[in-house]
């Protein structure tokens, strides 16, 4: 229980902080996204893929491990903070989506590819190149 209602608390806490229109991806976390996917678009359908197909309930996420960048899924509740024997993924996050059904059934009902590409649309660039400045 503890598991899932701390991994749900913390994650959506971060999520929420990630979503804000308006903003643009630049500098050290543009550059470092470049760097690591050879492109912006190159990381987008990276990101889209491991959002799109997370079996049932998740999330998927942008982390920093060591000085590079990657794209990861936790299941349910689980977070990259709680490392490979856990969650099965591991990272500082950088940039999360929630991938629960509640959190686009509304609106897309069950078109959750619609959901991810609309993602982009109001992902907070500047807490996600804080975020990163801060773990870099």
């Amino acid at each position: 229980m503890l598991r899932n209602n701390a991994g749900g608390h913390a994650n959506h806490s971060l999520f929420w902080k990630g979503l804000k229109k308006g903003t643009t991806l630049q500098g050290d976390l543009k550059a470092a996204i470049e760097r690591d996917f050879g492109s912006v678009d190159n990381f987008k359908a990276e990101f889209e893929k491991a959002a799109a197909t997370r079996f049932g309930s998740g999330w998927a996420w942008l982390v920093l491990k060591g000085d590079k960048l990657a794209v990861v899924s936790t299941a349910n509740q689980d977070s990259p903070l709680m490392g490979e024997a856990i969650s099965g993924a591991s990272g500082f996050p950088i940039l999360g989506l929630d991938v629960w059904e509640h959190a686009y059934y509304l609106k897309f009902q069950n078109r959750r590819p619609d959901y991810i590409k609309e993602f982009w649309n109001v992902v907070n660039w500047d807490e996600a190149a804080a975020r990163f400045a801060a773990k870099k």
